[in-house]
């Protein structure tokens, strides 16, 4: 190879090289391939009304001459000269629709196929709530062959499938009317009475106004700790709100609906005791309460993880600390306040009066009246009056007595024995 031959190659090297380098300077600037904006346009119009060169309008606009030359052609196929003064908006925006505009190109065979059967894939989508795999099969089965992407990418543009719903803002509920209720684990930690690692889940109760909320870690999920962990957070918010909204927990929702639940006759009776109205989230509709249920990650992560607990006394403690001065004493979000503080001076006043003692959980079951007028419950026998034989009560015990209603009858009460005078079997 001779002297020269080797002296252009290089040349030609160095050339791609330093292309390659404008290349790379111009992604990472966001200048390759982006169509200018409507004041771009009118920068370019203006700087070649003005006289400048297009190497120098491309220079000092950031665009490269291509583009200069494009937008610049298409202006003077619309009576656009270096003599025509400040281009108006209308110009501008044909201009813009002229080169960034793009022909739609025509659709494939497989999409044509498709369209030919939009009725029957709506109907498989939207109404039998298909998945689009058995979409897939069953229009194979009917003789059309078109792949999958393109069959999820006809079903994207025709009806969104896949595509995620756009969130509605909605207003908050005024101070002290609500408050959302719901079950998160944060990990396991060891029971010192059992001596085992078991799962810790926390109460999470969110005020739906003011977002301030409490933690409460337990190990079970029952009616008693539900009871005693909302007690701990009326006590800690100093009020109770007018309704709840919690998820259908068993020890809450019987039998979940829509219109109709069906509540857990203790948890009713709890709520009838604290002066609060029932409102569960709908089944599978976390955004029924969603002021509580993007909490449990951050409670997890912020508060759970990271730290040793030597008892579940000592957690919940520390919740309550972490509820007060790290989470209370935050700047919200969505608020763009305090919590605690925005708690303290507008929904606090407005909350129902704290109880003042904890609720005593009542034992709700079944028990058949026997012919000798007693029934068993717990072990215990308690005399009852003389209903029928084959009638069935609900037993509450109270204190050191218990109340007894007839089941075809609910509104007849009963007094029975004493539990002190109750004879075990």
């Amino acid at each position: 190879m001779s002297r020269r031959a080797s002296f252009h190659l290089h040349g030609a090297t160095l050339r791609a090289f330093f292309s390659l380098m404008e290349a790379l300077r111009a992604l990472r600037e966001g200048r390759l391939y982006r169509g200018l904006t409507m004041i771009e346009v009118r920068e370019v119009l203006r700087r070649f009304d003005a006289g400048q060169s297009k190497l120098r309008i491309g220079r000092e606009t950031g665009a490269s001459r291509n583009t200069v030359d494009r937008y610049v052609a298409a202006a003077a196929e619309r009576g656009f000269t270096a003599t025509s003064g400040e281009p108006s908006a209308e110009l501008v925006e044909a201009v813009m629709h002229a080169v960034q505009g793009r022909e739609q190109p025509a659709p494939s065979e497989q999409r044509v196929t498709l369209t030919a059967h939009r009725t029957q894939i709506a109907l498989w989508l939207q109404q039998e709530q298909l998945k689009l795999s058995k979409v897939h099969v069953l229009l194979k089965r009917q003789g059309v062959e078109v792949s999958y992407a393109t069959l999820r990418r006809y079903a994207m543009d025709e009806f969104g499938f896949g595509l995620r719903m756009p969130t509605v803002r909605i207003d908050d509920p005024a101070p002290g009317e609500e408050a959302q209720i719901d079950f998160g684990l944060t990990g396991f930690m060891r029971d010192i009475e059992t001596d085992r690692t078991r799962k810790l889940c926390a109460l999470i109760i969110t005020l739906s106004h003011s977002r301030y909320e409490f933690v409460y870690p337990t190990f079970s999920q029952d009616l008693s700790e539900v009871c005693a962990g909302l007690d701990a957070a009326w006590a800690f918010f100093g009020g109770i709100p007018a309704r709840i909204v919690p998820d259908n927990m068993k020890t809450v929702v019987v039998v979940a609906n829509a219109t109709s639940p069906r509540f857990n006759d203790a948890f009713l009776d709890y709520a009838q005791a604290r002066g609060l109205f029932i409102d569960p989230a709908r089944v599978r509709k976390p955004r029924d309460k969603a002021r509580v249920e993007n909490q449990v990650p951050y409670v997890r992560e912020s508060w759970f993880q990271g730290e040793q607990f030597t008892s579940l006394d000592d957690a919940r403690r520390s919740a309550a600390i972490w509820c007060r001065d790290v989470a209370g004493a935050r700047i919200h979000g969505t608020t763009c306040r305090i919590p605690r503080e925005h708690y303290d001076s507008i929904e606090r006043e407005h909350m129902l009066p704290a109880p003042e003692k904890l609720y005593d959980v009542p034992l709700w079951t079944e028990a058949k009246v026997h012919a000798d007028h007693h029934i068993q419950v717990q072990r215990a026998l308690y005399s009852v009056p003389t209903l029928s034989s084959a009638a069935r009560c609900a037993f509450v015990p109270i204190a050191r007595w218990c109340r007894c209603f007839w089941v075809p009858n609910r509104s007849r009460r009963i007094l029975a024995n004493s539990r002190a005078s109750a004879r075990p079997t």
